[in-house]
């Protein structure tokens, strides 16, 4: 029995607070992609050193794993719903901190860097939040439906984020992050009207054992670990957001348009993919989809690197856009079905500690292996490591390898 038991396609915007849930979400998404692109070309622009770009990254990363413990049980036990609407109120001062130092003149490493730090250490607390609290809005039936919506919601602000970005930054820095600064105050309003969803908070003690105890899930749980672990190391060598502007400015010969049209390619495929997941969801064969996904990632990440023309460097990002939906679409319907509500906030913690150790971190890893070899070969590299990731894991992870439907383990028989 598959987990969307209706053929309505729109089955998750039937209930009022996941509608209101999802605009939040993409205008959030969309203020942090304007804020992304604004960033980087600036700090290129101030810099030109391709070893800061990677340092946007590891600064929004580290706080996510310094506070793995904390973030996860706080989405456990408190309402998550208010803990991501705070969150967004902090981002929103994050980019007014951002214009402010632009309009002063101050704009340099040291001082972005330290409003990464609190914009990192916002998301840290954030992550969770946000993806224990999309299940409670909905029922059951309607899980994977919304998950497939929420991902549309993120990867349209993608698509339109980067270009808005780039023409917006091309009027104007200040233009840009006042933008930016404007969506995330509208995001946190429309969170604070979602109605508080029931949620199973956690009644014990705090204790380093209730902490940890969304690592022992995942360890325990064989389906989880693999899902989790293979979004880590492919998109970790996979990633090549961090050098968008190197490409841009001196790959392909691009201007701030071209950075956006770039930043957005992968957006568009995957929208799309997640539009048909939506009305067409997967009934078979899942885990194997997902790792062919994976798969198709890493090798259209080898032609973009490659590439030397427009046109050729924009399909293949399109590509990679698309087949990592793929995999997304499996690995988050898998988690939020696998997980029992009470250690979700944890178990999300952690996985968004992997999700951002792939995109941030990756981002180190690009811009500090750019700075050796220069960008073509450290995104061919990442490229060959994503498509072998793929292929250990399928061996290694037999289990998710043959799972066939996407449903909750009571409702399929052990695989």
């Amino acid at each position: 029995m598959s987990v969307s038991t209706t053929p309505d396609r729109f089955a998750a915007f039937r209930h009022v607070a996941y509608a209101r849930f999802f605009a939040a979400r993409f205008l959030a998404v969309f203020a942090t992609q304007i804020i992304s692109v604004s960033v980087g070309w600036q700090m290129y622009d101030v810099t030109r050193s391709t070893f800061y770009l990677g340092l946007i990254g590891l600064f929004q990363f580290l706080p996510s794993l310094v506070l793995i413990l904390v973030t996860g049980s706080v989405a456990d036990r408190y309402n998550r719903r208010a803990i991501v609407s705070i969150c967004m109120v902090v981002s929103a001062l994050c980019a007014a901190a951002l214009l402010g130092l632009t309009v002063t003149g101050a704009f340099a490493p040291l001082p972005v860097f330290a409003v990464l730090v609190v914009f990192g250490i916002e998301r840290a607390f954030m992550a969770p939040a946000v993806q224990s609290l999309a299940p409670n809005l909905v029922p059951e039936q309607d899980l994977a439906n919304s998950i497939a919506w929420n991902s549309s919601s993120w990867q349209a602000a993608s698509i339109v984020g980067p270009v808005a970005g780039g023409l917006l930054y091309g009027l104007g820095p200040l233009v840009a992050y006042s933008v930016a600064l404007v969506f995330m105050a509208a995001a946190a309003v429309l969170v604070f009207m979602v109605p508080k969803p029931p949620q199973k908070s956690v009644r014990e003690r705090v204790t380093l054992d209730s902490m940890l105890a969304g690592f022992r899930f995942i360890r325990s749980e064989k389906v989880v670990l693999g899902a989790i672990s293979l979004d880590l190391f492919a998109v970790l060598l996979g990633g090549a957001v961090a050098l968008m502007p190197v490409f841009a400015r001196d790959v392909l010969v691009l201007g701030p348009w071209g950075l956006g049209l770039l930043r957005a390619a992968p957006g568009v495929g995957a929208i799309l993919v997640a539009l048909i997941l939506a009305a067409y969801p997967i009934r078979h064969r899942a885990g194997m989809l997902m790792f062919i996904g994976v798969g198709l990632f890493g090798t259209a990440t080898i032609l973009f690197g490659l590439s030397q023309t427009a046109w050729l460097s924009i399909a293949a990002l399109f590509v990679m856009g698309a087949s990592d939906m793929i995999s997304v679409y499996v690995r988050e319907t898998l988690i939020a079905l696998w997980t029992p509500d009470a250690v979700r906030g944890r178990v999300n913690a952690v996985n968004m500690v992997f999700v951002g150790a792939s995109n941030e971190l990756g981002e180190f890893r690009a811009g500090t292996m750019a700075a050796i070899f220069g960008a073509v070969p450290a995104v061919v590299i990442g490229g060959f490591g994503t498509l072998a990731v793929s292929i250990i894991w399928a061996s290694s992870f037999p289990k998710l390898r043959r799972i066939d439907s996407l449903d909750a383990p009571s409702q399929r028989q052990a695989v």
